[in-house]
Protein backbone atom coordinates (compact mmCIF):
# COMPACT_ATOMS: atom_id res chain seq x y z
CA UNK A 1 0.00 0.00 0.00
CA UNK A 2 1.47 3.56 -0.83
CA UNK A 3 0.45 6.13 1.27
CA UNK A 4 -0.29 10.07 1.29
CA UNK A 5 3.07 10.83 2.75
CA UNK A 6 5.02 9.20 -0.09
CA UNK A 7 2.77 10.73 -2.40
CA UNK A 8 3.00 14.59 -0.91
CA UNK A 9 6.86 13.70 -0.32
CA UNK A 10 7.07 13.16 -4.33
CA UNK A 11 5.30 16.40 -5.22
CA UNK A 12 7.57 18.11 -3.29
CA UNK A 13 10.62 16.36 -4.43
CA UNK A 14 10.32 17.36 -8.35
CA UNK A 15 8.74 20.74 -7.41
CA UNK A 16 5.46 21.21 -7.53
CA UNK A 17 4.52 22.54 -4.39
CA UNK A 18 2.02 25.75 -5.35
CA UNK A 19 2.29 25.41 -8.97
CA UNK A 20 -0.62 24.33 -11.14
CA UNK A 21 -0.43 20.78 -12.54
CA UNK A 22 -1.91 18.88 -15.25
CA UNK A 23 -1.78 15.58 -14.55
CA UNK A 24 -1.79 11.95 -16.61
CA UNK A 25 -1.62 9.38 -14.32
CA UNK A 26 -2.12 5.49 -15.11
CA UNK A 27 -3.10 4.38 -11.65
CA UNK A 28 -1.87 1.09 -11.87
CA UNK A 29 1.65 2.06 -12.73
CA UNK A 30 2.20 2.02 -9.13
CA UNK A 31 2.45 -1.76 -8.60
CA UNK A 32 0.65 -0.96 -5.37
CA UNK A 33 -2.32 0.02 -4.25
CA UNK A 34 -2.49 3.98 -3.01
CA UNK A 35 -4.12 4.03 0.14
CA UNK A 36 -7.27 6.59 -1.02
CA UNK A 37 -7.04 5.66 -4.83
CA UNK A 38 -7.15 8.63 -7.00
CA UNK A 39 -8.37 10.43 -4.33
CA UNK A 40 -5.23 10.16 -2.39
CA UNK A 41 -2.87 11.49 -5.44
CA UNK A 42 -5.67 14.51 -5.75
CA UNK A 43 -5.41 15.47 -1.80
CA UNK A 44 -1.51 14.85 -2.04
CA UNK A 45 -1.02 17.44 -4.75
CA UNK A 46 -4.02 20.01 -3.35
CA UNK A 47 -2.17 19.42 0.34
CA UNK A 48 1.12 21.25 -1.85
CA UNK A 49 -0.83 24.09 -2.85
CA UNK A 50 -1.34 22.71 -6.34
CA UNK A 51 -4.00 23.43 -8.85
CA UNK A 52 -4.70 19.83 -10.67
CA UNK A 53 -5.81 20.07 -13.65
CA UNK A 54 -6.91 16.69 -16.32
CA UNK A 55 -8.21 16.53 -19.40
CA UNK A 56 -11.90 15.37 -19.26
CA UNK A 57 -12.77 14.35 -22.75
CA UNK A 58 -16.12 13.42 -23.74
CA UNK A 59 -15.61 11.78 -27.58
CA UNK A 60 -17.53 8.62 -26.87
CA UNK A 61 -20.60 10.19 -25.70
CA UNK A 62 -21.06 13.59 -27.60
CA UNK A 63 -19.47 13.51 -31.21
CA UNK A 64 -21.94 13.22 -33.72
CA UNK A 65 -21.20 12.67 -37.45
CA UNK A 66 -20.28 15.23 -39.65
CA UNK A 67 -22.68 17.06 -41.78
CA UNK A 68 -22.10 16.59 -45.56
CA UNK A 69 -21.95 20.54 -45.62
CA UNK A 70 -18.90 20.07 -42.82
CA UNK A 71 -16.19 18.52 -44.10
CA UNK A 72 -13.24 19.90 -44.56
CA UNK A 73 -9.92 18.26 -46.80
CA UNK A 74 -6.93 17.39 -45.09
CA UNK A 75 -8.89 16.80 -41.73
CA UNK A 76 -7.01 13.36 -40.45
CA UNK A 77 -10.51 11.33 -41.44
CA UNK A 78 -11.94 9.02 -44.03
CA UNK A 79 -15.39 10.72 -44.47
CA UNK A 80 -16.18 7.27 -46.46
CA UNK A 81 -15.84 4.96 -43.06
CA UNK A 82 -18.37 4.52 -40.73
CA UNK A 83 -17.45 6.88 -37.46
CA UNK A 84 -18.52 5.66 -34.18
CA UNK A 85 -21.38 6.06 -32.73
CA UNK A 86 -22.70 7.38 -35.92
CA UNK A 87 -25.89 4.69 -35.87
CA UNK A 88 -26.31 5.30 -32.31
CA UNK A 89 -29.46 7.65 -31.48
CA UNK A 90 -29.16 11.38 -31.57
CA UNK A 91 -26.78 12.23 -28.16
CA UNK A 92 -27.61 14.60 -25.96
CA UNK A 93 -25.67 17.99 -25.68
CA UNK A 94 -22.40 18.52 -23.70
CA UNK A 95 -22.81 20.63 -20.36
CA UNK A 96 -19.97 21.08 -17.71
CA UNK A 97 -21.51 19.13 -15.28
CA UNK A 98 -22.47 15.61 -16.96
CA UNK A 99 -20.44 13.65 -15.29
CA UNK A 100 -19.54 12.39 -17.99
CA UNK A 101 -15.14 11.51 -18.98
CA UNK A 102 -14.21 9.23 -21.48
CA UNK A 103 -13.27 5.67 -19.92
CA UNK A 104 -9.95 5.35 -21.63
CA UNK A 105 -8.58 8.69 -19.33
CA UNK A 106 -8.45 6.40 -16.38
CA UNK A 107 -10.00 6.68 -12.86
CA UNK A 108 -7.84 10.06 -12.21
CA UNK A 109 -10.16 12.37 -14.18
CA UNK A 110 -13.31 10.82 -13.03
CA UNK A 111 -12.55 11.03 -9.54
CA UNK A 112 -11.15 14.75 -9.82
CA UNK A 113 -14.82 16.26 -11.80
CA UNK A 114 -16.89 14.09 -9.27
CA UNK A 115 -15.49 16.26 -6.48
CA UNK A 116 -17.48 19.49 -4.93
CA UNK A 117 -15.61 22.15 -6.20
CA UNK A 118 -14.45 21.21 -9.19
CA UNK A 119 -14.26 23.36 -12.24
CA UNK A 120 -14.63 22.22 -15.76
CA UNK A 121 -14.47 23.90 -19.42
CA UNK A 122 -17.09 23.95 -21.93
CA UNK A 123 -16.10 22.54 -24.63
CA UNK A 124 -17.74 19.57 -26.15
CA UNK A 125 -15.77 17.02 -26.48
CA UNK A 126 -12.36 17.55 -24.87
CA UNK A 127 -13.24 19.64 -22.15
CA UNK A 128 -10.15 20.28 -19.28
CA UNK A 129 -11.73 20.09 -15.70
CA UNK A 130 -9.43 21.34 -12.24
CA UNK A 131 -9.48 21.34 -8.67
CA UNK A 132 -7.72 23.75 -6.18
CA UNK A 133 -7.74 27.34 -5.70
CA UNK A 134 -6.45 28.44 -9.59
CA UNK A 135 -9.38 26.48 -10.66
CA UNK A 136 -11.52 28.53 -12.21
CA UNK A 137 -8.92 30.72 -13.88
CA UNK A 138 -7.45 27.77 -15.47
CA UNK A 139 -11.03 26.83 -17.34
CA UNK A 140 -12.90 29.71 -17.55
CA UNK A 141 -11.44 30.28 -21.15
CA UNK A 142 -12.38 26.84 -22.41
CA UNK A 143 -15.45 27.00 -24.98
CA UNK A 144 -16.20 25.26 -28.53
CA UNK A 145 -13.90 27.62 -30.23
CA UNK A 146 -11.37 27.51 -28.25
CA UNK A 147 -9.54 24.09 -26.70
CA UNK A 148 -6.80 25.24 -25.95
CA UNK A 149 -7.26 28.21 -23.26
CA UNK A 150 -7.15 25.76 -20.24
CA UNK A 151 -2.97 24.59 -21.48
CA UNK A 152 -2.29 28.56 -22.13
CA UNK A 153 -3.61 29.56 -18.33
CA UNK A 154 -1.39 26.70 -17.61
CA UNK A 155 1.78 28.07 -19.16
CA UNK A 156 0.92 31.62 -18.14
CA UNK A 157 1.12 30.51 -14.35
CA UNK A 158 4.57 28.68 -14.72
CA UNK A 159 2.93 25.24 -14.58
CA UNK A 160 3.89 21.67 -15.23
CA UNK A 161 2.80 18.77 -17.48
CA UNK A 162 2.88 15.69 -14.86
CA UNK A 163 2.95 12.12 -16.32
CA UNK A 164 3.04 9.38 -13.84
CA UNK A 165 3.28 6.02 -15.48
CA UNK A 166 2.42 7.16 -19.03
CA UNK A 167 4.57 8.47 -21.96
CA UNK A 168 4.96 11.33 -24.06
CA UNK A 169 2.14 10.18 -26.07
CA UNK A 170 -0.02 11.34 -23.28
CA UNK A 171 1.05 15.11 -22.75
CA UNK A 172 -1.49 17.09 -23.99
CA UNK A 173 0.46 20.26 -24.35
CA UNK A 174 2.08 19.00 -27.30
CA UNK A 175 -1.14 19.58 -29.32
CA UNK A 176 -0.67 23.33 -28.22
CA UNK A 177 2.99 23.70 -29.60
CA UNK A 178 1.68 21.77 -32.88
CA UNK A 179 -0.67 24.84 -33.17
CA UNK A 180 1.98 27.43 -32.22
CA UNK A 181 3.98 25.56 -34.69
CA UNK A 182 1.61 26.30 -37.56
CA UNK A 183 -0.44 23.02 -38.14
CA UNK A 184 -4.63 23.97 -37.73
CA UNK A 185 -6.29 21.91 -35.55
CA UNK A 186 -8.90 19.34 -36.93
CA UNK A 187 -12.56 19.54 -36.87
CA UNK A 188 -14.76 17.29 -34.80
CA UNK A 189 -18.52 17.73 -34.52
CA UNK A 190 -21.32 17.77 -31.71
CA UNK A 191 -24.54 19.18 -30.69
CA UNK A 192 -25.62 22.26 -30.38
CA UNK A 193 -28.16 23.44 -27.79
CA UNK A 194 -30.69 24.41 -30.53
CA UNK A 195 -30.19 20.91 -31.95
CA UNK A 196 -27.95 21.54 -34.81
CA UNK A 197 -24.41 20.37 -35.05
CA UNK A 198 -20.99 22.16 -35.12
CA UNK A 199 -17.54 22.03 -35.66
CA UNK A 200 -15.01 22.21 -32.80
CA UNK A 201 -11.34 22.06 -33.13
CA UNK A 202 -9.34 19.40 -31.17
CA UNK A 203 -6.16 17.55 -31.21
CA UNK A 204 -4.15 14.90 -33.52
CA UNK A 205 -2.36 12.07 -33.42
CA UNK A 206 -0.61 11.47 -30.42
CA UNK A 207 1.40 8.14 -30.81
CA UNK A 208 4.29 9.57 -32.35
CA UNK A 209 5.18 12.00 -29.76
CA UNK A 210 8.21 9.60 -27.99
CA UNK A 211 9.78 11.03 -30.78
CA UNK A 212 10.17 14.35 -29.18
CA UNK A 213 11.87 13.05 -26.01
CA UNK A 214 15.55 14.25 -26.94
CA UNK A 215 14.16 17.82 -27.28
CA UNK A 216 12.17 17.47 -24.15
CA UNK A 217 14.82 16.45 -21.51
CA UNK A 218 15.89 20.07 -20.11
CA UNK A 219 13.98 21.11 -17.37
CA UNK A 220 12.54 17.80 -16.77
CA UNK A 221 12.33 16.59 -13.36
CA UNK A 222 11.80 12.73 -11.97
CA UNK A 223 11.18 10.57 -9.29
CA UNK A 224 9.85 7.14 -8.68
CA UNK A 225 6.41 6.17 -6.26
CA UNK A 226 6.85 2.58 -6.33
CA UNK A 227 6.38 1.09 -9.19
CA UNK A 228 5.46 4.39 -10.69
CA UNK A 229 7.94 7.13 -12.77
CA UNK A 230 6.93 10.55 -12.52
CA UNK A 231 8.09 13.35 -14.93
CA UNK A 232 7.34 16.89 -14.49
CA UNK A 233 7.66 18.86 -17.07
CA UNK A 234 7.99 23.22 -17.37
CA UNK A 235 5.20 24.14 -19.62
CA UNK A 236 6.44 26.79 -20.97
CA UNK A 237 9.99 25.36 -22.17
CA UNK A 238 8.17 21.97 -23.12
CA UNK A 239 6.09 24.03 -25.47
CA UNK A 240 9.06 26.32 -26.43
CA UNK A 241 10.97 23.18 -27.28
CA UNK A 242 8.86 21.26 -28.75
CA UNK A 243 7.78 24.58 -31.61
CA UNK A 244 11.68 24.12 -32.59
CA UNK A 245 11.14 20.70 -33.42
CA UNK A 246 8.58 21.02 -35.06
CA UNK A 247 9.79 24.17 -37.43
CA UNK A 248 13.16 22.19 -37.88
CA UNK A 249 12.06 18.94 -38.84
CA UNK A 250 7.83 18.81 -39.36
CA UNK A 251 7.45 15.20 -39.81
CA UNK A 252 9.07 14.22 -36.69
CA UNK A 253 5.91 13.51 -34.88
CA UNK A 254 4.45 10.94 -37.22
CA UNK A 255 3.46 7.60 -36.05
CA UNK A 256 3.55 5.89 -39.02
CA UNK A 257 3.20 6.12 -42.93
CA UNK A 258 -0.19 4.93 -43.10
CA UNK A 259 -1.84 7.24 -40.30
CA UNK A 260 -4.26 9.82 -41.88
CA UNK A 261 -3.90 12.02 -38.89
CA UNK A 262 -0.54 12.48 -38.67
CA UNK A 263 -0.45 12.95 -42.37
CA UNK A 264 -2.59 15.35 -42.57
CA UNK A 265 -1.51 17.22 -39.55
CA UNK A 266 2.07 17.69 -40.55
CA UNK A 267 0.96 19.12 -44.04
CA UNK A 268 -0.80 21.86 -42.29
CA UNK A 269 -4.43 20.57 -41.00
CA UNK A 270 -7.71 21.10 -42.24
CA UNK A 271 -8.22 23.28 -45.30
CA UNK A 272 -10.99 25.92 -45.36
Amino acid sequence: MIGKEQLSGAVGEIGLSGRPVLVHAALRSFGAPLDGGADALIDALVGRGCTVLVPAFTEPHFEVAPPPSMRPARNGVDYDRPRPGESLPAPAVFTPDCGLVNPRLGAFPAALIARTGARRGRHPLNSFAAFGPDAERLVRGQGPEDVYAPLRALADRDGRSLLIGVGLNRMTVIHLAEQRSGRRLFRRWARTEDGGVAMVEVGSCSEGFHRLEPWLRSGVRTTTVGAARWAAHPVRETLASVVSALVAEPGLTRCSEDCPACRDSIAGGPLG
